[in-house]
């Protein structure tokens, strides 16, 4: 027996040198993982609700290229554009044809 094949008889060696992962053990892992790294949505003040109702207005109204910076719970992504249409009722906004829920928008620049 070689010193390769005596390691991997020993101590935990034998699930190690296997490299076999169940179906469901991964998909497990990759949950576990997701978990891991999501994040909270940041609850926004007034006075940071206000800048962004202002941004998204003048944006509207003057025709100015804005970034809506959009909360996910992995990534926030962001969304570069023209506010098109306002929709207070529904509290949602659209840009480029894209509808976002107002209560998704935690920045604007």
């Amino acid at each position: 027996m070689t010193t390769a094949q005596s390691k991997k008889l020993t101590g935990n060696g034998l699930w190690e040198s296997s490299r076999i992962i169940l179906p469901e053990h991964l998909a497990s892992l990759i949950i576990q993982r997701r978990d891991t790294f999501t994040q909270e949505k940041p609850i926004l003040d007034g006075d940071e609700l206000e800048i962004i109702y202002r941004k998204i207005t003048e944006s509207f109204t003057n025709k100015t290229e804005i970034t809506l910076i959009l909360f996910d719970r992995f990534e926030d992504t962001r969304a570069i554009g023209v506010i098109e249409r306002v929709d207070t009722f529904g509290r949602r906004v659209r840009m480029d044809g894209e509808w976002f829920p107002i209560e998704n928008i935690i920045a604007v620049e």
